[in-house]
């Protein structure tokens, strides 16, 4: 798992886009580059549930460098408890290519996947998973369970934690 985190709390806003400029320019790489772009489509997604009354908690999953599905949490607007954005995203996904099975995606996600969510990416046979910020009360992937990386499940998956943390932080 890589660590990382953007912005540094420290910096003001004009400071840090300064630093993110020369920063991309000096150490991102084209990946890292893509996964900050997309995990900005899953902050949108985020504070639009926000917006609604939810938790803002946002997810985008990506196939072929393209946004396959989106959404923020909807378990007030539709009464379900299971509606978080990464199963809203999934089920969409799924419907949208006539599988459950979503290989070769990336699942980008605001905050560390709950239990729930990352049993769903397991069965999902999601590769991937790129999310921002640490949820030590519910966290499945690192922070409370490592549901993700279980060699006894039958799926595992590359995780990228720390993805734009602080400000998917900062919008909870």
């Amino acid at each position: 798992m890589r660590l990382v985190c953007f912005p540094p709390p420290q910096l003001s806003s004009n400071a840090f886009s300064l630093f993110f400029t020369l920063f991309q320019r000096v150490i991102l790489s084209p990946a890292m580059e893509i996964d900050i772009q997309f995990m900005q489509e899953a902050l949108g997604e985020a504070r639009a549930a926000a917006a609604g009354g939810e938790v803002p908690i946002g997810a985008v999953l990506v196939h072929d460098g393209k946004i396959l599905a989106r959404s923020g949490n909807r378990t007030i607007r539709d009464n379900d408890p299971t509606a978080h954005a990464e199963m809203v995203v999934l089920r969409e996904a799924a419907r949208l290519l006539g599988n459950y099975r979503l290989a070769d995606t990336t699942l980008y996600v605001t905050i560390e996947p709950c239990s729930m969510c990352a049993g769903a990416i397991i069965q999902a046979r999601v590769p991937r998973l790129v999310y921002g910020a640490d949820d030590p009360k519910g966290g499945a992937v690192r922070s409370c369970f490592e549901i993700l990386s279980n060699p006894r499940l039958n799926h595992q998956v590359e995780v990228t934690a720390g993805i734009l943390a602080a400000a998917c932080a900062a919008i909870l």
